[in-house]
């Protein structure tokens, strides 16, 4: 971990640390690695989607996770939440649960001895830290608005009265990319409320075969916690003031401006394959995204290698590939692969 002193020489950085941030960032890189001994002892492989969960944590940003069912979604986001000292809560999204039933409802009682009668507040499931949304798609459109109205908000508002959400907060939906059928498709607009897209795969052979061996032999062992509350928090903090020069900066921009077809940074492959391109929200993800990647690589200063990093959770589910992109079967990741060779990294990165 570099010195207070030494991190002043990061050309053009916008922001600055303090002992105390870096104490916090010292933290992070060793808690970071218990987390993944203890996780790892639940779950088998997925340490990349660990970490894209962890970053988007740590930016107080939310996530769609997209993998077939039985990939122990649910299992690794409640141990994460144990690992973190956070409440869990796990919503069943169907077709007829209404805004109320996540958010909450307003009830009459009965005061004891006076008998007046008054409105009390029932919160909902959305009141927790760590927020699984099941299969996010299958729920309509008004219960949709309520969920990403809370993730933007931080708050939920029901009669006038806004009941502010604990923090820290992370939503996490899950999707299924196989089934369709019924489902109520979250619209370009509310996705890009969501800062990462991570993919959840299939594990490997030699992964299966451990799953399969230590799952049906005894119980599962049990994970310790490893962090709390204040100490998330005073790390989303450290992430905003983590170093970052104007050249890298400004690749963020130009990796977000070359995906817009209309756009005179875009190459022809991107005008060839995407309808339209990402946001200046994707900016920010990007840049917040990298710094908490640097953080958890040990660092307090972030590379061309972290915007690369976190660029295609960041962007997939921002960029509309055309018809022309699905008959070619070329993907947003494969058009985000082609831009790190298209645009140009700033010099002395």
């Amino acid at each position: 971990m570099k010195s207070t002193a030494s991190l002043g020489a990061v050309p053009g950085a916008r922001a600055s640390l303090d002992e105390a941030d870096l104490r916090a960032a010292e933290r992070l890189t060793k808690v970071y690695e218990k987390m993944t001994q203890q996780l790892g002892r639940v779950i088998i492989g997925q340490n990349e989607v660990l970490k894209q969960v962890l970053i988007a944590l740590f930016c107080q940003g939310h996530c769609i996770l997209e993998g077939v069912p039985g990939l122990a979604k649910t299992l690794m986001i409640s141990s994460i939440a144990q690992l973190l000292s956070l409440t869990f809560k796990r919503i069943q999204f169907t077709p007829d649960l209404m805004p109320s039933d996540i958010t909450g409802t307003e009830i009459l009682e009965e005061e004891e001895g006076t008998g007046r009668r008054r409105m009390r507040f029932v919160k909902g499931p959305l009141f927790g830290n760590i927020i699984l949304g099941d299969e996010i798609n299958r729920t309509p459109p008004k219960t949709q608005a309520a969920l990403l109205q809370a993730m933007q908000e931080f708050k939920v508002t029901t009669a006038g009265t806004d009941f502010p959400l604990e923090k820290p907060f992370l939503v996490l939906g899950t999707q299924n990319p196989i089934e369709q059928e019924g489902t109520y498709p979250l619209p370009e607009a509310q996705l890009d409320r969501f800062m990462f897209k991570v993919l959840i795969d299939y594990p490997t052979y030699e992964e299966e075969l451990t799953i399969a061996e230590t799952t049906t032999a005894g119980e599962l062992p049990q994970i310790e916690a490893v962090l709390d509350r204040d100490g998330i928090l005073d790390i989303q903090r450290t992430v905003r003031k983590v170093l970052i020069a104007r050249s890298v900066t400004a690749y963020a921009v130009q990796l977000v401006r070359a995906t817009r077809p209309n756009s005179e940074d875009a190459p022809d492959f991107v005008k060839k394959y995407l309808s339209w391109g990402a946001g200046p929200r994707a900016c920010q993800a990007l840049l917040l995204g990298g710094k908490a990647h640097a953080l958890l690589d040990g660092r307090v200063h972030v590379s061309t290698d972290d915007i690369r990093y976190v660029a295609r959770p960041v962007l997939r589910h921002r960029l509309a590939t055309s018809f022309r992109a699905e008959s070619d079967g070329v993907s947003a990741d494969h058009i985000v692969e082609k831009l790190f060779h298209e645009v140009r990294e700033p010099a002395g990165k």
